[in-house]
């Protein structure tokens, strides 16, 4: 009687620590689909992954398979994170260096900004350049050559001028010497003050590449949208690094568009700028969707994604173009806004801070329609705007609907004007375009 009553309880025993083995088993299960619906969520929780393996180890079942499936899913999970945590960390030092470099250059544009003499020259195609782009482009380049030294460099400007006319030289080494972000940490990032006079005509002279198809090629527009600039207006200093011809990162420091990212498209947005409430970077990574942050003089202010807005109805879209009548033929686009039903005025404002309005919803089309057959559009005028606003879910296509093309050198040769609008739009748009342009023939 005894040894039955032993043998009862022995069953009993082996039934309970069964019971708990499997429901162990099955918490584990069950934790480990929890950790992968967070990791789709966020990246950041990738690390502690590798330690469900070893939880698991510790723990044997009467089920064969559950621990299986235990150990199927540990292992799904952890490739999984670590996939997207590599997609997410591409490109970061990049895009961090980009932000930054922007915000420093956008700095010391502004204090130029406000100054009625701005040291404005012609170059040889008679447009105008001021001391804030040379400035500007020697800082960005020397944070790009601080971090990665050995990418190539597409930039608008060069220092012969400089090299000539020592009082101009002067006074662009004063502003770039006095030029610096309110944060050790960030001005260490960018690599720090340039040595001197003679250094910075020679970082100036380092944005001579030719471009191309090969390689990682950043391009910089100090001060895009000069004229704007001049005015009071709206202006944009842009950087994007291109990799085998294509843009992988884009940044936009607009100093004179709003912060709020839902404050709409005015009239006068293009003119008498001031500085209560403004200042914008818009950045975007390949894959990764489009932000803007407070344009700020120390480190990054938090960002937020911006997406374009959608439209339902086309009579009440908006669409932006150049001031510039040279830069865009305004008496067309006036005709493919008839055709396409939008009411609304057009809004005029200088530089690629169009992209970035359209890019957050504040504005829904951007034309820039060729005025020459002859032109071909620079790559520096285009690079960043272009992945922002796709970034953002629009589209940006030339006027016979190709992709813009940053591989063939320091020009969109094989483009023809731009259209960008939001993806679900771009085709009836671009037929419009067409339409009204093959009417001009």
């Amino acid at each position: 009687m005894t040894v039955d009553k032993k043998k009862i309880r022995f069953r009993k025993q082996r039934q309970k620590r069964t019971l708990s083995h499997i429901f162990f088993s099955k918490l584990l299960f069950v934790f480990s689909l929890a950790v992968l619906i967070l990791a789709i969520f966020s990246s950041r929780i990738y690390s502690a992954f590798p330690r469900l393996s070893l939880i698991a180890s510790h723990f044997t079942t009467g089920s064969a398979n559950n621990t299986a499936r235990v150990a199927t899913i540990t292992t799904t999970t952890t490739s999984t994170t670590q996939k997207m945590a590599s997609s997410t960390s591409q490109y970061a030092k990049e895009l961090e260096v980009a932000q930054l470099a922007v915000q420093r250059a956008a700095r010391l544009t502004k204090r130029v900004f406000h100054e009625k003499a701005k040291g404005t020259v012609s170059k040889d195609d008679k447009s105008p350049v001021t001391i804030g782009d040379f400035g500007a482009q020697a800082l960005i380049i020397s944070a790009l050559k601080a971090n990665f030294p050995q990418d190539e460099i597409v930039a608008e400007e060069e220092a012969a001028q400089l090299r000539e006319d020592t009082p101009l030289r002067d006074q662009i080494w004063e502003l770039v010497k006095s030029t610096q972000l309110d944060d050790e940490s960030a001005e260490q990032l960018l690599g720090g003050a340039i040595k001197d006079p003679n250094a910075m005509l020679e970082i100036i002279d380092q944005g001579n590449s030719k471009g191309g198809n090969s390689g990682r090629i950043w391009t910089i527009d100090p001060i895009d949208g000069t004229k704007g600039f001049l005015r009071g207006g709206q202006y944009a200093v842009c950087l994007g690094l291109m990799v085998d011809g294509d843009v992988k990162v884009g940044v936009l420091g607009c100093p004179n568009l709003p912060v709020d990212d839902a404050a709409p498209l005015t009239a006068d947005i293009g003119t008498n700028a001031t500085d209560e409430g403004r200042g914008v970077i818009f950045s975007a990574v390949q894959g990764q969707g489009a932000t803007s942050r407070p344009l700020g003089t120390a480190g990054l202010a938090e960002g937020k994604p911006i997406s374009m807005k959608p439209i339902t109805d086309m009579s009440s879209a908006s669409f932006c173009e150049s001031v510039e009548a040279g830069h865009s033929d305004q008496g067309v686009a006036g005709q493919i806004a008839k055709k396409l039903g939008i009411t609304k005025p057009s809004v005029r404002m200088d530089s690629q801070a169009k992209y970035g309005s359209i890019a957050r919803g504040a504005g829904d089309i951007y034309l820039r329609l060729p005025t020459s057959k002859s032109y071909q559009e620079k790559i520096w005028d285009h690079a960043a705007g272009d992945l922002i606003v796709r970034e953002a879910g629009g589209q940006v296509t030339d006027v016979n609907g190709n992709r813009l093309d940053f591989s063939v050198g320091r020009t969109l040769a094989e483009n023809k004007g731009v259209i960008a609008a939001p993806a679900a739009v771009h085709d009836q748009v671009l037929k419009v375009v067409q339409e009204v342009l093959a009417a001009q023939e």
